[in-house]
């Protein structure tokens, strides 16, 4: 969605805004993750301690002007109240970037770490049975905000939150969709890790479902052995035979894996956090874990400048070392999308500004524990705190 403030009426009391939208739920997307940004902006202010007082005062009052919950349940109340919104525009062309490439090599990271490709079989009644497609990103409520992004920039789907749960879904279950905007995305930037595997098995079951010369007992039959089939132990996605599936160097490494990729990736499954030395000490850490998949954390740390380590149940990329952390920080300086940028932000800072002030250190490891029990309640606010 594209938003543009009419420089005629900057000066007037009641700002108009014009919305280039397909339908109002991108509007009220666009204002839940304007919502959290303000809440963010917040916290990192008060944490940190960056500015004067009277601009934290600022944000704290941007953050309470607007109520999720009252535009959710009450239109006319941010029309009359904050907007007027003058127009809508059903215009594909202008919702859409002329180069995607970017963000479709972090949605394919990102999916590498959190995403998941499902058939499923269900049944209707007795005797009887549905097939069905599932593509699912799968995070906490607490990072709705990454969701939404996925949703805006593919312009489809839908966000599912799961309030006893507190989690949430990104979701797409329509075959045309799947086919085509899904397929084209994880054919022309495949997946590096072993759910290079799933993703073959989604898509053949889609062909089988809709091949219309197959019958539904055929479908039926030839689903279920797909289904059955099980990925190979030690599998490894193919797109590493390009460098004979072994990492040498930094320019091995890079062939297969961009930085797009390595951010998304990390957003879902990379912790930036403070761990104690000693009684008195406090230093910075990175960790990439995983059970599979020890190609793509060997190239990780290729890049990163940092060295596996193999445990029984897991392996892992992990680093304490301070030139590491430094390389780190300017690795993912604004690149990240989620609520991963403001634990890496507050992270990065603290490094900058208070590196060996344990007391200092101490707060905002506490502080970091803290934001990650942030859940939305129904009223769609930021603030509670997972029980």
């Amino acid at each position: 969605m594209l938003l543009n403030i009419n420089k005629f009426y900057v000066m007037r009391e009641t700002l108009q805004f014009v919305f280039f939208a397909k339908n109002t739920d991108m509007i009220k997307d666009y204002f839940l993750i304007r919502y959290l940004k303000v809440k963010i902006s917040f916290i990192i202010l008060c944490t940190l301690q960056i500015g004067s007082e009277k601009n934290i005062k600022n944000k704290w009052r941007q953050s309470a002007w607007f109520s999720f919950n009252k535009w959710m349940n009450n239109y006319q109340w941010l029309e009359i109240k904050q907007f007027k919104i003058v127009r809508f525009m059903c215009n594909d062309s202008k919702l859409l970037n002329k180069n995607k490439d970017d963000f479709y090599k972090w949605f394919v990271g990102f999916t590498d770490g959190d995403g998941s490709f499902s058939i499923c079989r269900q049944k209707i009644k007795e005797g009887k049975w549905k097939w069905s497609l599932f593509f699912k990103i799968a995070q906490s409520n607490y990072n709705m905000r990454a969701l939404y992004y996925i949703k805006k920039e593919l312009g489809c789907g839908s966000v599912i939150m799961e309030l006893k749960t507190n989690n949430a879904d990104f979701r797409i279950r329509d075959k045309n969709l799947i086919s085509k905007v899904i397929f084209p995305i994880f054919d022309k930037f495949p997946l590096l890790t072993s759910k290079y595997f799933d993703y073959i098995k989604f898509k053949k079951a889609y062909f089988i479902m809709t091949d219309l010369k197959l019958s539904k007992e055929e479908k039926d039959n030839l689903l279920l052995r797909l289904k059955e089939e099980k990925k190979p132990y030690n599998y490894i996605s193919p797109i590493w035979k390009k460098i004979n599936y072994e990492i040498k160097n930094t320019n091995d490494a890079n062939i297969i894996m961009n930085k797009q990729w390595l951010v998304g990736f990390t957003e879902a499954e990379g912790s930036f956090y403070l761990v104690k030395k000693s009684s008195c000490r406090l230093v910075h850490g990175f960790e990439i874990t995983q059970k599979l998949d020890v190609i793509v954390l060997k190239s990780i740390a290729v890049i990163l400048g940092i060295s596996v380590k193999n445990k029984k149940k897991y392996n892992t990329v992990v680093t304490t070392n301070s030139r590491a952390i430094s390389n780190i920080i300017n690795y993912y300086k604004n690149t990240m999308k989620g609520m991963k940028a403001l634990e890496y932000r507050i992270w990065a800072k603290s490094y900058i500004k208070y590196k060996g002030n344990f007391l200092k250190l101490n707060n905002i490891r506490n502080l970091i524990r803290d934001i990650r029990l942030f859940r939305l309640d129904k009223s769609g606010s930021l603030g509670s705190k997972k029980k």
